[in-house]
């Protein structure tokens, strides 16, 4: 017998197949930004989208339990955004975003950041048609934290250590983090930033840049 979770991963999986067609004919690159509740994931689009929002467009599928905190954020900035509240859901699904999708209309060539739902363990299970995942991790959480959820780790492409502005005042040891991150997501390139004060931000850019001229590209 086929287990409930078993179905509904199997729906999401078509709904997310549908997702990741739509967006790659319109040379969109989107990604699924993922982290625990306050590792830095808005703050972060705040100043991608002040960096990148003059070169090419930009919109936000914001996810969250409740309020509408973080898109009001996201708007203040200029952005198009579409907020999700996901209720008792832990986690934004294929067909969330679909939606979301379809409010916010991306252009052809633009970036697409779906801001998931603040959470080390249901997010990395549901595919959403993201061209790449990426995962922040904040010092301020402890370094063992790549130990302790590995599915979600070894599933992202990009991984962010945030807040390094504040290693000088905490007991996170980054050599151990590093290490645990190569032992559950070796094929994941690691960038240290601060989204706070700027810090490491200039290769996340370019990174962001070089995805979205390969989707564009493929279109």
């Amino acid at each position: 017998m086929v287990s409930l979770e078993a179905r509904i991963l199997d729906k999401n999986d078509r709904l997310a197949e549908r997702n990741r067609g739509w967006l790659a004919g319109r040379g969109v690159f989107a990604l699924n930004l993922m982290s625990s509740p306050g590792a830095g994931k808005t703050t972060l689009l705040e100043k991608t989208l002040g960096e990148l929002a003059d070169e090419f467009p930009l919109a936000v599928v914001e996810g969250d339990q409740e309020t509408f905190h973080d898109a009001e954020r996201i708007r203040k900035a200029g952005c198009n955004v579409v907020q999700i509240n996901t209720g008792q859901g832990c986690h934004l699904e294929a067909d969330m975003v679909a939606q979301g999708l379809q409010e916010i209309d991306p252009a052809a060539g633009s970036i697409v950041f779906i801001e998931n739902v603040g959470n080390l363990v249901c997010p990395a299970l549901f595919d959403l048609g993201e061209a790449a995942r990426v995962v922040i991790l904040a010092v301020t959480e402890g370094e063992d934290k790549p130990a302790k959820y590995p599915h979600m780790f070894h599933g992202a492409d990009l991984i962010l250590i945030n807040k390094i502005d504040l290693l000088p005042y905490l007991s996170f040891d980054l050599e151990r983090c590093l290490g645990y991150l190569h032992e559950v997501a070796h094929h994941a390139e690691v960038l240290q930033i601060s989204a706070a004060t700027g810090a490491g931000l200039e290769p996340w850019f370019s990174w962001l840049r070089a995805h979205r001229e390969k989707a564009l590209a493929g279109s």
